[in-house]
């Protein structure tokens, strides 16, 4: 008698449950029926959150009548705060609450924060006084928020498909690419119609909103509920096993966390495979029964090999930064004009980099990976660090390019007897700084998506969420380094006669700036490509650089 086909679908699957703790089957959970709602709610979320960041500045400015540098303080300190708190969250989500009550408490919790953030938009035709306090404590409940949100949610959507099954393992490497897409479409959305209602209908409805969009994204999640596979937690926290492994290691002179260059020759060519390994003797431990296992020490390896990385692409998020700061500021100097009458504001160029990425991706999902994939035999097309290499390689090209426009700008102001007069118009198209923004779209559809399912796919499995926010975290960092090297050099390029970052920006030295980050740009990709070369992958599926 032939087997039923439909059986496997039917076993229950080892180590899945639903949200109450039940087995779970092929048929009735998980895969791309769950993971649209993932999708769908990020987007939602995406434009909840860009519908009050994009133009908070000016909400400071102009509503609570802070002076620019104390609203500019105010917006890196909170963004640095909201990129994070995924730490926080992702400790809660994988050893305390579980993927599922996390994502329900912090939706709940933003609703909450964007409401109350409704409420002091209005709030001063009553009581004026209450408006900047209530201000802050609902921006600071977003923040915590989004830190439990962000991480869980995007672990719980690559959750949906089994690692273990080739056909699923495609199907979770396309879902890392349209995550990010609907998260770009969710973008696009705020930057189009949000902040356009903020300038020109009020603050009220232009906060509402994201409040509207973020209770839409609470139910969607929760309609989804009875097909969602989650993973329980374990009896002891993940955290608290690895942090144990690596105190007795410290603890212990037998522990030894090295990099080791292992120069193998295989049977045919010359061809050197560089490896990490960390070398435990629990020999030399003095207490054998606290000595961690094996199963700890792997789980501590794998944590370790990923911070080559995600230093080496730290870089990468400080070039990241620049897009939405001085990308602008070139263009507000330029003319802007599309016929007699209508003027691009300079701000809208940087759709152009979500508009690159929602047009690449499918391309790069259905045209590019298949075609790689024939070539390399990988199940992804692209090796995930070779697609974060690919994506810092064009960001690189992107700074370039930024340079040599930027020159071309200051030359036409010079030629132009423009020099001292910042607030003329030089003749010189807006439509110059096309290229560098869309050479930023195409390298965050490779790095950012790369990056994102590195860090998810390369933790040890009860650290799915913890992987997201170390993602994350590259970015708070850069952010902060990229605000500091602002800093450092406007005060040492003062002292030789003008700013590199003068307000008159066309004695100002931009173009640099740019060249001093393509230069770090490929200094730093040329110290990733030795890690990525020496980077032993968790399981065979994403085979090496």
């Amino acid at each position: 008698m032939a087997s039923d086909p439909l059986l496997p679908q039917l076993i229950p699957m080892a180590g899945v449950v639903d949200y109450r703790g039940r087995p779970v089957t092929r048929y009735n959970s998980g895969g791309w029926s769950s993971a649209v709602f993932v999708i769908g709610v990020e987007m939602a979320e995406r434009s909840a959150y860009y519908g009050i960041s994009l133009n908070m500045i000016t909400y400071l400015t102009d509503e609570l009548g802070e002076s620019t540098a104390a609203a500019a303080a105010s917006v890196t300190m909170w963004t640095g705060t909201v990129l994070m708190m995924p730490l926080l969250g992702a400790f809660l989500a994988d050893s305390c609450l579980g993927r599922y009550p996390t994502i329900v408490a912090s939706s709940l919790l933003y609703v909450l924060g964007l409401g109350t953030l409704t409420l002091s938009s209005i709030l001063p035709n009553l009581q004026p006084q209450l408006q900047v306090p209530l201000f802050y404590v609902s921006l600071y409940i977003v923040a915590f928020a989004q830190g439990g949100h962000k991480p869980a949610l995007q672990a719980l959507g690559a959750d949906q498909f089994d690692e273990n099954d080739p056909q699923e393992c495609v199907s979770r490497s396309s879902f890392f690419n349209w995550w990010y897409c609907g998260m770009n479409v969710g973008m696009i959305g705020s930057f189009l119609v949000l902040s356009y209602l903020q300038d020109n209908i009020g603050w009220g409805l232009g906060f509402a909103i994201p409040c509207i969009l973020m209770v839409i994204a609470a139910i969607a999640f929760l309609i989804g509920t009875r097909r969602y596979r989650c993973y329980p937690l374990e009896v002891e926290s993940p955290f608290a096993r690895i942090g144990r492994a690596f105190l007795a290691m410290a603890k212990n002179g037998g522990a030894h966390s090295i990099i080791l260059d292992e120069s193998r020759r295989l049977s045919k060519g010359e061809a050197k495979e560089k490896q990490y390994l960390l070398v435990f003797d629990q020999s030399n431990v003095e207490d054998n029964e606290s000595a961690p296992s094996i199963v700890q020490v792997e789980e501590a390896k794998a944590v370790l090999r990923l911070f080559p990385i995600w230093i080496s692409c730290v870089v990468y998020a400080i070039v990241y930064s620049q897009s939405s700061t001085f990308f602008t500021k070139q263009g507000g100097t330029m003319d802007g004009r599309i016929g007699s009458s209508f003027q691009v504001p300079p701000a809208a160029l940087q759709s152009l980099i979500f508009a690159t990425i929602v047009v690449f991706l499918p391309i790069y999902d259905r045209v590019l990976v298949p075609t790689v994939r024939n070539v390399s035999k990988k199940p992804s097309g692209f090796s995930l660090l070779q697609r974060i290499g690919t994506g810092v390689a064009f960001s690189v090209v992107a700074m370039v390019v930024a340079a040599l426009v930027e020159t071309k700008r200051l030359n036409t102001a010079r030629e132009c007897g423009l020099i001292d007069r910042p607030n003329e118009t030089i003749p010189m198209s807006l439509w110059w700084l096309v290229p560098q923004y869309i050479l930023f779209g195409v390298a965050e559809s490779f790095a950012m998506v790369g990056l994102q399912e590195f860090f998810y796919d390369q933790v040890p499995d009860t650290l799915r969420s913890l992987g997201i926010a170390l993602f994350l975290s590259i970015f708070g960092v850069g952010r902060l380094i990229s605000s500091f090297l602002v800093t450092a050099i406007d005060g040492l390029t003062q002292r030789e006669g003008e700013s590199w970052f003068s307000n008159n920006l066309n004695r100002a030295h931009l173009d640099y700036f740019y060249w001093l980050l393509a230069g770090l740009g490929a200094t730093a990709l040329t110290i990733y490509l030795f890690f990525a070369q020496a980077y032993v992958y968790k399981n065979k599926v994403n085979a090496a650089l």
